[in-house]
């Protein structure tokens, strides 16, 4: 009987443990299918168009980040209150965290950090400019030298962000340069470039996504088009020869003429800036590393890319993965730093170590913006924000064929401006491009990509959750509202005039007759947007 008693008892254990297997499985099988009622419709961009109102209203981007982030949750989860919980932290926060991708870039982020704070207090960055104070002698000579620079390092936007901003940052406060227009220098000498640059990682990035082509020749024959890119180039040099300053610019910028770099007493860098009085520090402390720098990354993005497996340079660069390659690139010019300073005898090991929480502190703001914009990206690709707009392309598509360049432009930065990424806008509008035109009109295809690509990074440069919009404000240590504010009007008048220069090349469809026209009306603008002013 007792017997019988245990065998029963195994049978109804087992039989439970079966029967609650299945429900687990049939409700994961549940919650992976589980899809909003929100989803893909308008009011899946809501949440990113909320938080970008409200940072601009309420000059504060933390909590404006996280309401739209919540509102996002909210959608998703039909205002139930448990799963708007988790699914903004464990699927949002944690999850944005946990993407290795995304942590590699914060490591990049803080290395950087640490090496800035390093050259500062190795006197590196003083020595500097003290030299440029001798060889650059005017407001106008410090803006060109950024510009300058910002061109020459065009491997990535977040490396050049960074860069940029820590060389030439004693420079321009040397020559009373505001923060907020080093920001708009730095940012607009960062995808703008990358994006006409063969061998950047931007280039990778929207080889991969032409599927069924040649990748890397379209992205060559692209270049000519990118209208946004190379107008707020030549929109950079004009606004500096010119002196040309409007909108909210023209406060930041005369305020600095007295002396007030920041305009607003908000000042979230301003702590971490260290100045060295007696110190033994020289130009190449600050040359040097730069130096390795730029070498390690490049030998780590070729690296990721396998170079060293066979694969030919520019095979590998397109094939790389920008975040390890920067991540361990970053490292290793970190460890080759240490030992300079040390030989050199300008930091001492112990000194060396000390730059490391000093340096992760420095970076903190940047950190936490961009875990709050991954965030939210997140919460708008939960509730099929890009499927949406996919749908509305296609839609276009069907319309008026000489002026789709436009119209993908226009799509293009209104998708990066909501979701706050320039890739992930190549990713859903270059497909539907290459899946509309290949095989059919070759031409049309190539400039349409480009204005793929020119939107995005259009998109991009206005939007503050953009990543590059963060490390722009990051690498000028200015308040990032402050940032967003000044350079969006900049931002439209490119957007603008590359919107109607597209609008020509849909019909003209030849790149040396449109770009001079397009440059014409880029300078003719500001030209006329500084007799307003006056």
């Amino acid at each position: 009987m007792r017997g019988k008693r245990k065998t029963f008892v195994g049978v109804l254990i087992f039989f439970s443990i079966l029967m609650y297997s299945s429900m687990t499985a049939f409700a994961a099988d549940e919650a992976l299918e589980y899809v909003p009622g929100m989803y893909a419709t308008f009011w899946a961009l809501i949440p990113p168009v909320v938080a970008i109102v409200l940072a601009l209203i309420t000059k504060e981007v933390y909590s404006s980040l996280f309401v739209g982030i919540v509102i996002g949750g909210l959608f998703y989860s039909g205002f139930q209150f448990e799963l708007t919980v988790t699914h903004v932290f464990q699927d949002g926060i944690v999850g944005v965290l946990s993407d290795s991708y995304n942590v590699g870039i914060l490591v990049f982020l803080v290395v950087l950090g640490i090496m800035v704070c390093m050259m500062n207090k190795a006197g590196g960055s003083a020595a500097f400019g003290r030299w440029a104070s001798e060889h650059i002698k005017s407001r106008v000579g410090a803006q060109l030298a950024t510009v300058a620079l910002g061109v020459l390092i065009f491997i990535d936007d977040y490396f050049n962000c960074l860069t940029v901003g820590s060389v030439m940052r004693p420079v321009t406060d040397k020559h009373n340069v505001s923060r907020a227009k080093l920001s708009y220098l730095i940012d607009a000498t960062a995808a703008p470039v990358c994006i006409i640059a063969p061998i950047s990682s931007w280039a990778a990035a929207v080889t991969g996504f032409v599927e069924g082509e040649d990748g890397f020749s379209i992205f060559i024959r692209a270049i000519p088009y990118n209208y946004y890119a190379l107008l707020t180039i030549v929109m950079m040099i004009t606004i500096i020869v010119l002196n040309i300053d409007y909108g909210q610019m023209r406060l930041h910028e005369e305020n600095a003429l007295k002396g007030d770099l920041y305009t607003t007493p908000d000042r979230p860098y301003a702590n971490t800036e260290e100045e060295v009085a007696d110190s033994k520090g020289s130009v190449i402390d600050l040359v040097f590393p730069i130096i390795v720098l730029i070498i390690c990354c490049v030998i780590g993005m070729i690296y990721t890319g396998g170079f060293f497996s066979g694969a030919g340079f520019v095979e590998a660069f397109s094939g790389s993965d920008a975040s390890v390659g920067l991540m361990l690139g970053s490292f290793f010019a970190f460890l080759i730093t240490i030992v300079f300073y040390a030989l050199r005898k300008v930091l001492k090991f112990s000194e060396s170590m000390a730059c490391v929480p000093e340096g992760f502190k420095a970076m903190v703001p940047a950190i936490l913006i961009l875990t709050f914009a991954w965030t939210l990206k997140a919460m708008t690709d939960s509730l099929g924000a890009a499927e949406y707009v996919a749908e509305m392309m296609k839609t276009a598509a069907g319309g008026l064929v000489s002026l789709l360049p436009a119209i993908i432009f226009l799509v293009g930065c209104f998708l990066a401006f909501a979701t706050g990424t320039s890739w992930g806008t190549f990713g859903i509008l270059i497909p539907i491009v290459v899946a509309v035109f290949a095989g059919t009109n070759e031409n049309m295809m190539i400039m349409s990509i480009s204005a793929c690509m020119a939107g995005a990074v259009c998109g991009d440069h206005c939007s503050p959750i953009s990543d590059t919009t963060i490390m722009a404000s990051a690498g000028a240590q200015c308040n990032h509202v402050n940032h967003v504010s000044t350079q969006l009007p900049y931002a439209v008048t490119a957007a603008a005039v590359s919107f109607v220069t597209y609008a020509i090349a849909g019909f003209i469809r030849n790149p040396f007759i449109c770009l001079p026209i397009g440059i014409v009306l880029m300078v003719g603008t500001l030209v006329v947007i500084k007799k307003i002013e006056k």
